[in-house]
């Protein structure tokens, strides 16, 4: 039983991965990488989508100023761009904030 939980558990974790890196060939991708250093090593992305935020000013200016911090950083990061690449039976997903690579993911189909 315990080995069952292990493997599916295992399984579970590959499918999906959001990283602080990913590997591309013998050349790494990091988080705070430039937009140019995505192009290089990863080419042109098959699609790009923007992200838009859905919170109202109003209701962020009613929160204290740690909320607020945390607020504009959830909210900076859903106005980024997601750059989604082909990459085998991979589906890599980049996101670019202010022309920073912000989250990688990485996607076995």
């Amino acid at each position: 039983m315990r080995i069952c939980l292990i493997v599916a558990l295992f399984v579970f974790s590959a499918a999906t991965q959001a990283s602080t890196s990913l590997r591309v060939g013998n050349q790494v991708l990091s988080i705070g990488d430039s937009a140019v250093r995505v192009t290089e090593l990863l080419g042109k992305p098959s699609y790009k989508a923007h992200g838009h935020s859905s919170r109202s000013s109003s209701s962020r200016s009613s929160r204290s100023h740690r909320s607020r911090a945390t607020a504009n950083a959830t909210s900076k990061a859903a106005s980024g761009e997601k750059w989604q690449y082909r990459r085998g039976d991979h589906i890599t997903i980049v996101t670019m904030v202010d022309g920073k690579v912000s989250d990688i993911e990485d996607d076995r189909r």
